[in-house]
């Protein structure tokens, strides 16, 4: 399997889920910060991953113009799954998460959804991340990638 996992992180939190998705799935799998992807270079992936911290309800600035950059034809038919990091606590739900708004912007182009979007959790608006959220990162990439 070639697969892509692209990230943002504030505080490193992010980062470290989206390296231990990435160590979970076995094949040729990338690691990229968001910087250092390329949203037109995506027809010869079987699957991307694409996390980022929740802002104000809103994936990254720079998530949302990778998004932004991915054609329909670069994304048709390709397996996709989105996960973000977010506190837990009640009031922050209601401007929502960035993993739902990145999904809905990878389906809407075409893609295949494989899993409803995920979340991680953080204690406090820098971290870090509460405990076991690493095991279930990879647990959750193993799932998926079945």
């Amino acid at each position: 399997m070639k697969a892509l996992i692209v990230y943002d992180s504030g505080y490193g939190n992010t980062e470290k889920i989206a390296r231990a998705i990435g160590s979970a799935i076995t094949g040729d799998v990338q690691v990229l910060r968001v910087g250092e992807a390329n949203p037109s270079r995506l027809e010869s992936l079987d699957m991307l991953i694409i996390g980022s911290p929740t802002y104000g309800g809103r994936p990254t600035p720079a998530i949302q113009e990778f998004l932004s950059g991915i054609s329909e034809a670069a994304i048709k038919g390709i397996k996709v799954a989105a996960f973000d990091t977010r506190l837990s606590t009640k009031w922050v739900g209601v401007f929502g998460y960035a993993a739902g708004k990145i999904a809905e912007s990878l389906k809407v182009k075409g893609a295949t959804l494989i899993s409803p979007p995920a979340a991680f959790f953080v204690k406090g608006k820098e971290g870090p991340l509460k405990e076991g959220e690493i095991e279930r990162a990879a647990s959750w990439a193993k799932e998926i990638t079945r």
